[in-house]
């Protein structure tokens, strides 16, 4: 299916005719607006418009774009995602690739007090900082976020508000796809996730784009239980197509208190208390309220003394 078309199709669908001045009766069958109303209100010819929509179209031009933009009440990141999917036929970007500059891995390590990480647009993990680690309990290249989330963390239950994650994965594939669509290694990770979760399917047959840029993250971790986080992401320049992410907890808040026993829990890790899944050789751990821990007070004890009984 033409990217274009499909884009069109879906955005078409979900306009309320009542919303662009034009009365619904009951015996109307199409779902939101018709073509001919979509030409009739974007100022060309319905035979143009059936043509954009059956992929057989020439190039079209700006003004054409932002008048359907309009009728389709497309939001600024829907906007570019309609103009990048039309210049595909003229000019395919080349996906972005590359190593992560030591100076942006440095920068990474300064962040101390909150989970960051660094990302790609196939949302590829390609380095994260300590604590980052300990949230995710595993090494953090190698990890993609949205085979994890899709795949790996339907059933188990770190994120906690899967279902609105689920919902930013899929947009923002969605979004990489029309930038690169040649990139293969995202070709594959999308028919990945459509063949094992009917839920990518669902989602991604309905052509969402979002773009990620801050909001709300929940996680609930095994050992200190809910995370209310800020996502913050960052693009880096260059054009790499990388993002750094930082999640943060605000002061004085639950989720501070939280990553600080998580780093606690992670500074016994090192000294060979736990394992690296953050539990000891021998025996379980049992989950920690980070409630109980006074604000202020390392989960390890003072400085100079040893380590609180867990």
């Amino acid at each position: 299916m033409d990217d274009l078309a499909g884009f069109l199709r879906t955005r078409r669908s979900r306009v309320d005719p009542a919303a662009v001045g034009i009365t619904a009766d009951s015996r109307r069958r199409v779902e939101g607006l018709r073509r001919e109303e979509v030409a009739h209100l974007s100022g060309v010819s319905v035979d143009y418009y059936v043509r954009l929509e059956q992929g057989r179209a020439t190039q079209p031009s700006e003004q054409v774009l932002d008048a359907l933009a309009g009728v389709l009440g497309l939001d600024e990141t829907e906007r570019g995602h309609l103009h990048r999917l039309a210049r595909q036929r003229r000019r395919r970007a080349k996906a972005p690739g590359g190593r992560v500059r030591p100076e942006v891995l440095r920068v990474l390590d300064l962040v101390v007090g909150a989970p960051a990480l660094i990302m790609d647009h196939r949302l590829d993990v390609l380095a994260g900082n300590r604590l980052a680690g300990l949230l995710y309990g595993r090494p953090m290249p190698g990890l993609n976020t949205a085979r994890h989330i899709f795949l790996e963390e339907a059933e188990r239950g770190l994120y906690a508000d899967w279902e609105n994650c689920t919902l930013d994965v899929v947009g923002h594939l969605r979004l990489a796809a029309g930038k690169y669509p040649d990139d293969r290694r995202l070709a594959s990770l999308i028919g990945e996730l459509a063949m094992g979760s009917e839920r990518f399917r669902r989602l991604w047959a309905r052509a969402d784009v979002r773009a990620r840029s801050h909001g709300r993250k929940g996680y609930r971790h095994p050992l200190v239980g809910l995370l209310e986080l800020h996502q913050e992401n960052f693009a880096l320049p260059d054009a790499s197509g990388m993002e750094l992410l930082v999640l943060s907890a605000a002061p004085g808040s639950p989720a501070e208190d939280g990553l600080r026993l998580l780093a606690g829990l992670g500074a016994a890790d090192a000294e060979g208390r736990p394992t690296a899944n953050g539990r000891p050789e021998d025996q379980p751990v049992e989950p920690v309220n980070a409630a109980m821990v006074p604000r202020g007070v390392h989960p390890s004890g003072p400085e100079g003394s040893p380590p609180l009984k867990r």
